[in-house]
């Protein structure tokens, strides 16, 4: 059978998904220069910095060229290099999970082609941006992008796209061959149970870090998150005790963070992240067009929000 049509029995590799475990969308860092781009140039050295930052303190892997990585701002060449820059800093030490998005199925291939040309692990992929497609062009749109080999994880994000990749939905297109995952945004937890019962082929992914919790302990096997650009270490041991079903004390850590979390979310949540990193002494740094400056009340609402979650950190640091 090719690759990248459906069938009833997919074709599954004989051992562990790649695409699971906590994965970290990853922040991108500009640094100033009037040549650039609105005057950003991407600071490579920092981003790479970043990659390994994250992997040593406990997450899986990292997600370059999401909407947290500001793709859509990027040029080709940025895009590219991102991406490279990213697996390079982590080879043999972590995943990488190329985001491939795209207007149509012709550039998300592409992007998907150079992902693997470049050694990533596996693609994330939105339905087509900045187009309502229907299921059938939806599907079509996956496996092309499924097609060019590597292990995909489908991107549910209703808000943004305008298409829902319900759980309906999901059951046809887990029968794409390489079709492994679904990064699920949607916010709704019950559809982790559903999707799990009509599509059992495919892991589900939490994608929004203010249902982390509720996804994995409903069965999620992996976590494309946000906050972890923050908190690495402390998002990774949150998601080892809820998969390892020790509720009470994956609760008692997701409470303090949860409301830093929900930022994750809303639409600033380039900046909120950002804004976190500098916060716990990283460099988060500026965000090219369309996003702005944070107005001065978010700014007010997320710094007390990560202030929260950063003492009671050290608190429980000091207690440990």
């Amino acid at each position: 059978m090719n690759s990248g049509t459906i069938t009833d029995e997919p074709n599954r590799p004989n051992r562990p998904n790649p695409l699971t475990g906590v994965v970290v969308a990853t922040a991108l860092p500009y640094r100033r220069d009037p040549s650039a781009p609105a005057g950003l140039a991407v600071d490579y050295d920092t981003y790479a910095d970043h990659c390994r930052w994250l992997v040593d303190n406990g997450c899986d892997g990292v997600g370059p060229n999401g909407s947290l990585g500001e793709y859509s701002s990027l040029t080709d060449d940025e895009r590219r290099t991102v991406a490279r820059t990213a697996i390079e800093a982590v080879r043999g030490r972590g995943k990488v999970v190329v985001g491939v998005h795209g207007p149509g199925s012709h550039q998300a291939v592409r992007w998907a082609e150079a992902a693997a040309e470049d050694g990533a692990d596996g693609v994330l992929c939105l339905p087509p941006t900045m187009y309502r497609a229907n299921p059938a062009e939806v599907v079509a749109h996956f496996e092309a992008v499924a097609a060019v080999g590597l292990p995909v994880m489908v991107y549910n994000n209703p808000v943004d796209t305008k298409v829902d990749l319900t759980p309906q939905l999901l059951a046809e297109i887990a029968g794409i061959d390489n079709v492994l995952a679904v990064k699920e945004f949607s916010g709704d937890v019950r559809r982790v149970l559903e999707i799990k019962e009509r599509a059992p082929g495919i892991d589900v992914i939490s994608g929004a870090d203010d249902v982390a919790l509720e996804s994995m302990l409903m069965g999620a096997t992996g976590w494309f998150a946000g906050f972890p650009n923050v908190f690495p270490a402390e998002s990774a041991r949150l998601f080892r005790l809820a998969t390892e079903g020790r509720l009470e004390e994956a609760r008692a850590l997701y409470r303090p963070l949860v409301a830093a979390f929900r930022w994750d979310s809303r639409t600033e949540f380039v900046q909120a992240i950002k804004l976190g990193m500098e916060m716990v002494g990283r460099y988060g740094g500026p965000c090219r067009p369309p996003r702005g400056p944070l107005i001065p009340a978010h700014r007010e609402q997320i710094t007390a929000e990560m202030r929260q979650a950063i003492d009671f950190l050290a608190e429980e640091g000091r207690q440990g």
